[in-house]
């Protein structure tokens, strides 16, 4: 006999779960208990918000659902962002919720919330376990449903009753995968559609991704001459280095690029969905009359015409078709174009300068040049991850943690996860002032489970984007955007960690070879000119444009 926490936590053994992460309550103690020496790491957070972005981050870097463990009511509804995330960003997760004694319910009892009904819209599945003999049945169908078809998040609910319960219901191993077949006809069409083209283009993006589904992506572009581009923070998925690479389809993406989207005649997307990013707002592509041929991979049979009408759908991730592409003869002759898609992505790499003594362009420049092809980066939401986007080159699969749902505050607790699986890695958060104060209190939790994470922070004293259509809508009308904030540098050596403060890039590099020595959390807080608003244009030129209109 064992009570349901244990039976719980043998259940996350059997699917290989040797991470955790927390915020404990009273109302998942046996789980708490069945943790205590179940040999599974439980990393304890600060806000259940930060522990559901770090089971997160997890997913996305394992291919396996990130597990999360949060009490009710509030502690739910805390962690509902990470949720959000996942689903968005196509990510496996479990995130297991504390829940009201069964004969509690309906009573408003404290803390009580409907969890099928509140997390029904942006989970994969919702649902409360209610006899301690499905508990297996429960966990396995939720590992399942979070890697099945698209990934994305399942969250179960544990009454505190149940939980607490004795029986002797048996280990269930887990299901096996389902895998989808790719037919020979399939991709012959693909082969087809683009050898009729004149301007092909290959968007890849979704989850899923591994270093041998990239290297079967990048092998296929090559081979066949197309250019590639990669949807909004899915830039990890090809060396961006290699000729193919067009660049990315995200916020304030090359206009160049934007261009040859809309002129484009075939589209092979791969594992992406074609949203509002990607599209420009669906103006790039129109959805009444798309006019190009779009081919579209993507292991959600559903998701494929769901907004524009496609002419092949195929159920399939990306990695079953290219496994076939790669070795298919070349269709059609589209090298020049491709020449001249990278060459407009070389352009775009040239810096726009910056105003101040600390250039953005210059700080991303040195990390793009300095740090290994293994280094991960994270940001959450804001205007400066846009230098990030358009200076930075990712040269491997798993390097790029960043929320296409452009959630804030997902940086820091990403990049603590990250640094917990790959501790051998350098790991770099980049943040806003105003993203990072979301989740700082993180830093109590790095430190604790020895995260070596370097925060490099972009101190413009406001939320940047906010300020930015602000001032092109009602220039001149600031309200709402300016921020106080606190010495980051102060607060990060009061955790216990390392912190300095850059007032010119050319003491950069200095710094960050010190914050790197520090072995421990690191926090690089950068004073920007208050008139450094994005990679296009200053605040001052912004509002003048505003007034002009």
């Amino acid at each position: 006999m064992r009570h349901g926490g244990r039976i719980l936590t043998d259940q996350l053994v059997e699917q290989g779960v040797s991470r955790v992460f927390s915020v404990p309550g009273e109302s998942f103690l046996a789980a708490l208990d069945g943790l205590h020496d179940s040999g599974i790491q439980n990393v304890v957070c600060r806000h259940e918000g930060g522990a559901a972005i770090m089971a997160e981050a997890q997913g996305k870097m394992t291919g396996r659902p990130g597990v999360a463990f949060v009490t009710r009511g509030p502690g739910a509804t805390n962690a509902s962002c990470g949720v959000h995330v996942a689903r968005q960003d196509s990510t496996p997760m479990v995130l297991f919720v504390g829940q009201i004694a069964r004969d509690h319910r309906d009573r408003e009892a404290f803390q009580e919330v409907d969890y099928r009904a509140f997390f029904g819209p942006i989970a994969k599945w919702a649902a409360e376990v209610d006899q301690i003999d499905r508990l297996p049945e429960y966990i396995n169908r939720a590992f399942h449903m979070a890697m099945s078809g698209r990934p994305g998040p399942v969250v179960l609910a544990l009454p505190e009753d149940m939980l607490s319960g004795l029986s002797d219901v048996p280990v269930l191993a887990p299901t096996a995968p389902s895998v989808a077949g790719v037919e020979a006809a399939q991709t012959d069409a693909i082969l087809d559609a683009l050898s009729r083209a004149a301007s092909p283009l290959v968007i890849a993006g979704g989850g899923g991704w591994n270093v041998a589904a990239s290297d079967q992506l990048q092998k296929f572009a090559e081979a066949q001459g197309l250019p590639v581009a990669v949807t909004f923070r899915r830039q990890d998925i090809i060396d961006n280095r290699a000729p193919c690479y067009a660049g990315d389809l995200g916020v304030g993406m090359n206009p160049a690029l934007a261009a040859r989207l809309k002129a484009a005649d075939c589209l092979l997307v791969l594992g992406a969905r074609l949203g509002d990013i990607a599209t420009g707002a669906y103006e790039l592509i129109d959805v009444a009359a798309p006019g190009k041929t779009i081919c579209h991979v993507h292991p959600d049979p559903d998701l494929p015409g769901s907004v524009y009408r496609t002419d092949l759908a195929i159920t399939a991730r990306p990695a079953q078709v290219l496994d076939r592409l790669v070795q298919a003869p070349r269709a059609g002759d589209h090298r020049a174009a491709t020449q001249a898609a990278r060459s407009e992505y070389q352009a775009w790499l040239q810096p726009r300068e910056t105003p101040g003594a600390v250039k953005m362009e210059r700080v991303v420049g040195w990390l793009n040049e300095t740090l290994p092809d293994d280094a991960i980066l994270t940001n959450g939401a804001g205007n400066y991850a846009a230098w990030l986007h358009r200076y930075f080159q990712y040269r491997e699969p798993g390097t790029q943690l960043a929320p296409t749902s452009g959630s804030m505050g997902y940086g820091f607790p990403a990049a603590i996860a990250a640094s917990l699986q790959h501790p051998d890695r350098t790991v770099v958060c980049f943040a806003g002032d105003g993203c990072f104060q979301m989740t700082l209190n993180e830093m109590s939790t790095a430190m604790q489970h020895g995260a070596k994470v370097i925060v490099v922070v972009c101190n413009n004293g406001r939320y940047g984007t906010i300020r930015m259509h602000q001032e092109k809508t009602y220039p001149g009308r600031v309200s709402g955007t300016d921020l106080m904030n606190p010495d980051f540098a102060a607060l990060a050596r009061a955790y216990g960690g390392f912190g300095e403060v850059v007032m010119d890039d050319a003491d950069f590099p200095a710094a960050f070879g010190r914050a790197q020595a520090a072995g421990t959390l690191a926090v690089i807080e950068l004073r920007v000119d208050p008139d450094m608003l994005s990679t296009g244009a200053s605040l001052s030129e912004t509002r003048a444009a505003g007034q002009q209109r």
